[in-house]
């Protein structure tokens, strides 16, 4: 792609919108359409798009394949660790309400909002390594 400087050009300036709309999805979720998977799967798409565009070496470069398995693992443990909160909390696992004893609802807002964080985390983890590791398959032939 280095031929196409139209294309480059126009990728550097909309992969940053595109994370920042992944954002978006991503806190606005319980209000709108939306959530973790969504947001996820947008931001993986910002990382694939530069791939595309700009190839492998310089994708692995700006989102080490070290930091895309820390997204995976901490979305996971995000996820997981609510749960086991809200049972530590004297709750059933993924039961919101105990995490704010004074008013329930606000921890069932809270819960859902920590649980779809650690989706989206992990979804865009996930989808971003997959795509790499055939990106870096494919580069190697």
């Amino acid at each position: 792609m280095n031929e196409f400087i139209l294309v480059r050009v126009v990728v550097k300036i909309m992969v940053p919108f595109i994370l920042l709309f992944a954002l978006y999805v991503q806190m606005h979720g319980d209000y709108g359409p939306g959530g973790g998977f969504q947001a996820g799967v947008i931001f993986a798409t910002g990382i694939i798009v530069y791939t595309i565009v700009f190839g492998i070496r310089r994708a692995v470069e700006a989102v080490p394949m070290s930091a895309v398995m820390a997204m995976v693992c901490c979305g996971l443990i995000l996820y997981a660790g609510t749960g086991f909160a809200t049972m530590a909390l004297g709750g059933e696992y993924l039961n919101y309400s105990v995490l704010d004893s004074a008013d329930p609802v606000h921890g069932q807002h809270a819960g859902i909002i920590i649980i779809e964080l650690g989706v989206g985390i992990t979804v865009a983890g996930v989808l971003t390594a997959v795509f790499l590791v055939f990106a870096e398959r494919r580069a190697r032939r």
